[in-house]
């Protein structure tokens, strides 16, 4: 399933998810520019940059720096590994990303949206501490939001894009549904040890965002004004 929209009402304007868009999109052309001159270049960038588990254990056990062992945890949420990933993850923090915005208020969204990256990023190094594979990608920090947007917009309906057999259609479903089938694949494929994909930064991510979020008191006037 793959949502198109939701029907969430939005109060404000959502200045915080455009801007982590806007940086994240900047930073994927640097990268492929960087391709475009030495793959190499583009090889070195990631390396250094991206989350390796090994290094960030090695860093804790003081046999490497330590700034280069752990920065990379929080830079790795910058980064992409190609186009098709850039535009999921972007499109997905923009269809959630508002209305959590809304709920929390610009700045805590914002060190809501970093600690989510953070600690999705500490889940995908514990689950996978002797791997040497860079960890890119912002699907923890967005996974967060969206484990933030089931606490608190469980039945908002979602417009979700659908493939059954060859037949392409679209369906409306409660947010519930949409985003518990979301987490139980990424579990799965975690359980199952799927490669390829940091699977418990996604798990890791989205728990935390939804425990984070719950601890926290609802708006007024979000309780006060949206009804499902």
């Amino acid at each position: 399933m793959f949502p198109i929209r939701d029907d969430a009402p939005r109060f404000g304007t959502p200045f915080v998810t455009v801007a982590l868009i806007a940086v994240n999109v900047t930073v994927f052309l640097y990268q492929f520019s960087l391709a475009v001159e030495s793959p190499g270049a583009q090889q070195a960038f990631v390396e250094t940059l991206g989350a390796i588990p090994l290094r960030t254990e090695q860093a804790f056990a003081g046999h490497y720096p330590l700034i280069a062992g752990i920065g990379p945890i929080f830079t790795s949420i910058f980064l992409h590994g190609g186009w098709l990933h850039l535009i999921g993850n972007m499109w997905f923090l923009w269809i959630f990303g508002d209305n959590v915005e809304d709920e929390l208020g610009h700045l805590a969204y914002l060190l809501f949206y970093l600690g989510c990256g953070l600690l999705a990023s500490t889940a995908h190094i514990l689950a996978n501490p002797a791997s040497v594979i860079p960890a890119v990608g912002a699907s923890g920090a967005i996974a967060g939001v969206m484990g933030a947007y089931l606490v608190r917009f469980p039945y908002a309906r979602i417009v979700t894009l659908v493939w059954i057999f060859v037949f392409v259609t679209t369906i409306e479903v409660p947010a519930v549904l949409m985003l518990v089938y979301w987490f139980a694949i990424q579990f799965a494929s975690g359980a199952a040890d799927t490669g390829g994909v940091a699977w418990w930064a996604h798990v890791g991510g989205f728990v935390a965002g939804a425990i984070l979020i719950w601890s926290r008191p609802r708006r007024r006037r979000l309780r006060r004004t949206y009804h499902h």
